[in-house]
């Protein structure tokens, strides 16, 4: 917008309407930039101008039920006298459904690089003592605390308030606090770094879905360990990421550029093909979350330090500007799909019963809804229903297309379920299959992959090893080559579809590549039918 100075009635009424679509477009965020043109030449407004702007922006922000705050001023080199300014200002507003947005950011990096202190720090409010305080709270097993190694999956969160603060456990809140005084939500999926769990890694990267992933990078380290290959499985399955290298308090300026310098000659690289943003002020951080948002291609990178706190407070600028990648429509689309949601955790609650975890992939759930779950070992679907649901802690009466969260399902028998099922409506009809071809691209193996050899699959939730049956074209692969190959899998079929991405690993081999054709398996209520549908593979 140029300048909002004293709108009559009518333009008012526009610009307050226009205001209603941007928000639900951006999923009730906008940014303004007031001093712009609409083809955007940089005018700037004078002192008295601006705060007429400003004036009329918050009466509009009023009507509509949102906040406004001013993310940074600037002034601009215009032909005149009097010094002219530009301003951009952030317009947040809790949206109707009271559904806040949510982010959801994997956290990524070599062992021993600081990951899970630096979000004990952010979702804790307090700094760290040097000697790992603030992770103690991220821990879930007794050996993580004694090895000071994360093993598992852990979720943290951190609200931002319609005016742009941060909301934090800082003010003994509870999980429910934090989420009814919070408009925007990120919820940071803590991975592990050490080698030996790269497995439970891939599974927190491909089951959860992670709207963006950050590398974490130890500044005394450098490049070490896990974090190339941790780099290449965000690469692979095409996740935004931005990098924080830690600890810059433990050394020297010297130390910390040639790290930098090193991420961004990797960065840099014909395979990456990445362009490095350094983040050194507010003003960078605005910029790195806009630019980051709109084109996949740049990497903002943070230096800061978990204990004296230093630069901490750009990663909040950065991720309470941080816009979600779908719009509303997108999201819409989905919602309208049949329901399907993705079992990645089982656990059984006390006077609860059983619990499932995962993520809605699409279509609406609601309390007490019947769905049906599977493929059992068998290739069966199983009815249950869905007593209660809670998303981020607290309760939650319907839950969207693209949302986590842990549904109670009463007295069923947790034996029956694992992790890699799905709960889908009942008249989806879904197609199961022990048999499926993926084109793929082996990336590193140590001799040929030929028929025979077994790998340990990836796909979305499911996790299984499956067997090599066929390799269209070719008798072996070599590193670096693609091909379509037929897989089959070892224990039991799952639920699979066309087109999904897909990873897979043994010991040093590795590979990534999506599904082309599955052999389905109809099942019907009175047992296994078999049946040749579309896509039938023969033999």
């Amino acid at each position: 917008q140029l300048k909002l100075v004293n709108p009559s009635q009518y333009r008012f009424e526009h610009l307050v309407t226009q205001m209603k679509w941007r928000l639900q477009e951006g999923r009730g965020e906008a940014v303004y930039q007031i001093g712009v043109e609409d083809n955007g030449l940089l005018v700037g407004l004078s002192e008295e101008e601006m705060r007429a702007s400003l004036k009329t922006l918050r009466r509009m922000a009023e009507k509509v039920g949102a906040d406004i705050t001013v993310l940074r001023e600037r002034e601009v080199d215009y032909d005149s006298d009097v010094p002219r300014k530009i301003t951009e200002v952030l317009v947040r507003k809790v949206p109707d459904n009271q559904q806040f947005l949510d982010l959801r950011v994997a956290v990524l990096g070599n062992v021993d690089s600081g990951k899970s202190t630096l979000l004990g720090v952010l979702t804790q409010g307090e700094l760290d003592n040097g000697r790992g305080r603030a992770r103690l709270n991220l821990f879930r097993h007794l050996h993580e605390i004694q090895s000071g190694r994360t093993s598992s999956i852990s979720f943290e969160i951190l609200g931002f308030n319609s005016k742009g603060e941060v909301v934090n456990y800082s003010d003994s809140r509870t999980a429910e606090e934090i989420c009814e005084s919070s408009s925007k939500m990120i919820t940071f999926i803590d991975l592990a770094g050490h080698h030996k769990y790269l497995k439970t890694t891939i599974f927190g990267l491909t089951s959860y879905c992670p709207d963006f992933a950050m590398l974490v990078v130890s500044a005394n380290t450098g490049i070490a360990g896990t974090t190339r290959e941790h780099l290449g499985l965000a690469m692979a399955l095409k996740v935004p990421f931005f990098i924080v290298i830690s600890k810059v308090d433990l050394c020297s300026k010297a130390t910390v550029e040639r790290t930098v310098k090193q991420l961004e000659r990797i960065l840099k690289q014909p395979g990456c093909n990445k362009l490095p943003l350094l983040v050194n002020s507010d003003d960078d951080a605005v910029t790195a979350a806009q630019q980051f948002a709109q084109s996949p291609s740049i990497t903002p990178i943070f230096t800061l330090s978990s204990v004296s706190g230093e630069n901490l407070d750009l990663l909040k600028v950065f991720l309470n500007i941080l816009p979600p990648l779908t719009n509303s429509k997108e999201q819409e689309e989905l919602m309208q799909q049949l329901t399907e949601f993705q079992v990645d955790e089982i656990y059984t609650v006390p006077e609860v019963g059983t619990v499932v975890g995962g993520t809605l992939s699409s279509g609406i759930c609601r309390e007490g809804e019947n769905l049906v779950v599977g493929p059992t070992d068998d290739g069966k679907f199983l009815r249950l229903k869905v007593c209660s649901i809670q998303r981020n802690r607290s309760a939650c009466r319907v839950l969207r297309a693209g949302q986590a969260a842990t549904l109670a399902l009463g007295p069923f028998d947790r034996s029956l379920l694992r992790k890699g099922m799905v709960m889908v409506s009942p008249e989806m009809n879904p197609t199961i299959c022990s048999v499926f071809e993926a084109e793929i691209v082996l990336l590193f193996h140590a001799t040929t992959f030929r028929k025979g050899f077994q790998v340990t699959v990836h796909v979305g939730n499911v996790r299984q090893t499956a067997v090599v049956e066929k390799i269209h074209g070719k008798d072996k692969l070599r590193t670096g080559e693609k091909a379509v190959v037929c897989f089959r899998f070892i224990k039991h079929p799952e639920y699979l579809k066309i087109g999904a991405k897909l990873l897979f690993r043994e010991g040093v081999t590795k590979g990534i590549g999506h599904v082309t054709d599955l052999q389905a398996i109809t099942t019907k209520e009175n047992g296994l039918e078999e049946s040749l549908g579309p896509g039938q593979l023969s033999f």
